[in-house]
């Protein structure tokens, strides 16, 4: 019996084994891929590091503003992501526990939403940005963000399961407004939910191409997916440039995902250990 529970476990290991280096294999290629000359990525299989990176590096920085684009995708992606993280947690928070005519309906129309494609209203969008003169702003970039179908999705439902009414009412009784209540106590109760969807928006907002190319006209204000595609153009496939960009866009993606795991997970054993 032992050892039979020990072979399921030393294969279960290498199954995870397995699949975690599936995952980590274009990353280490990605990195080694950086520091090799564009002869040597169009010729042959790359397993080792190169001595290019120094250059690829300079010609990178050469075409565009690299980390410029670094930070502006930053204050975007940042900035997004906490609007919508706590729009979708007021909406999400306001359909499951407030009663009112057409709650249903509206909830509905929601959900709706999440089945149209966003590029089917990318012309009417730059439109409407374009007659209130927000073209070439970071406005429209970040009002996109207020409103999040799937994120309102994802919240409700977490309330639904985890945030009883007792202490909503509770609150009340206590003297709190609705603000004070969404603000002390909803919000930490839906740690875990907005640690998910932020690291989902996060993710959507640091590799947004098309919104940031159509809407910023200039340069100086382009995002770092902008930047790095444009480095093609400019240097007619210059496989190394490229790879060094999207080194430098990747870390940021993995170290805020890593982080963000944590509070996932904290939350659920906090959750399982007040059970």
């Amino acid at each position: 019996m032992r050892s039979g529970y020990t072979h399921t476990k030393a294969l279960l290991y290498l199954l995870l084994a397995a699949v975690a280096f599936v995952c980590l294999v274009p990353f280490y290629s990605m990195m080694i891929t950086s520091t090799h000359a564009n002869s040597d990525i169009a010729s042959r299989l790359l397993l080792w590091p190169g001595t290019e990176l120094a250059n690829n590096y300079e010609r990178l920085v050469g075409s565009v503003h690299i980390w410029r684009g670094f930070f502006n995708t930053v204050f975007l992606a940042v900035t997004g992501t906490a609007l919508s993280v706590y729009f979708a947690a007021a909406a999400g928070f306001g359909f499951s526990k407030y009663r009112f005519r057409y709650r249903g309906f509206l909830f509905l129309f929601v959900l709706g939403t999440m089945m149209i494609p966003g590029q089917l209203g990318i012309i009417g969008f730059f439109k409407v940005m374009s007659m209130l003169h927000l073209t070439d702003t970071y406005w429209p970039m970040l009002l996109q963000t207020l409103y999040d179908a799937f994120g309102i999705f994802l919240m409700r439902q977490f309330a639904d399961a985890s945030i009883p009414d007792e202490i909503v009412e509770s609150a009340r009784i206590d003297g709190c407004g609705e603000f004070r209540i969404f603000h002390r106590i909803v919000l930490p109760l839906m740690g875990p939910a907005i640690a998910t969807l932020a690291i989902f928006t996060f993710i959507g907002k640091w590799n947004d191409f098309l919104t940031p190319m159509i809407i910023l006209f200039d340069n100086d204000k382009q995002t770092l997916p902008v930047m790095i595609a444009s480095v093609k153009s400019a240097f007619s496939s210059d496989f190394g440039a490229q790879y060094v960009g999207i080194a430098i866009s990747v870390i940021p993606l993995l170290v805020f995902f890593a982080v963000m795991s944590k509070q996932i997970i904290s939350g659920v054993a906090a959750g399982a250990v007040k059970g």
